[in-house]
């Protein structure tokens, strides 16, 4: 049998409703978007889903969205973090060079676009592979989730990903080698 990789966009930041560029950079949850975590968490507990393990990056935003999810304790992984956009983060999202962005970021001391997708893949590969994870928890953010997700349906240009909301639930079926979407839980989806 498959395991199952449950993957979190975080909550809605200040930095979300304001428009600027989050990356590596940090800002604290909305009051919407702490509603989006408690809602994501209590259709997690309607549902009877229960982790083995859980995961969120080494940024506040995916820690406090976690902690919403699930009561397990969760371990922190650098390899989850956003893009880094180099001197664009905390900068207007108005100044973001079209996508795709493929290297454009490095000129400015931030990641490319493969190394976003191999960090994503390697990091959740590894975690998934390791002994006891069945069904495991984890909480990035929204360019390197469309980055794994993409790379989970085949697509090489990640600009064909339709990206759920903050706090959407992606489940992933894991068979050892490869990651296959089963479904997609909006925040909208998790009320009902």
């Amino acid at each position: 049998m498959d395991r199952q990789l449950y993957l979190v966009r975080h909550a809605e930041t200040m930095f979300n409703v304001k428009g600027l560029i989050q990356g590596w950079c940090d800002s604290p949850l909305t009051e919407r978007g702490w509603e989006q975590a408690r809602r994501a968490g209590a259709y997690l507990k309607r549902a009877g889903v229960a982790f083995d393990h859980a995961y969120a990056s080494s940024l506040t935003r995916t820690q406090r969205t976690i902690e919403c999810l699930t009561d397990l304790p969760y371990t922190c992984e650098d390899g989850l973090r956003e893009w880094f956009f180099g001197t664009f983060e905390a900068e207007h999202s108005n100044l973001m060079f079209p996508k795709p962005w493929g290297d454009f970021f490095k000129r400015f001391g931030g990641e490319g676009q493969l190394e976003v997708r191999e960090r994503m893949v390697a990091t959740l590969t590894d975690i998934m592979r390791r002994p006891g994870h069945e069904r495991v928890l984890a909480v990035s953010s929204g360019s390197s989730s469309r980055e794994f997700l993409a790379e989970a349906l085949g697509l090489a240009d990640s600009t064909e990903v339709d990206l759920p909301g903050n706090c959407a639930i992606m489940v992933f079926a894991f068979d050892g080698e490869r990651f296959a979407l089963d479904r997609v839980i909006t925040n909208d989806e998790q009320g009902r």
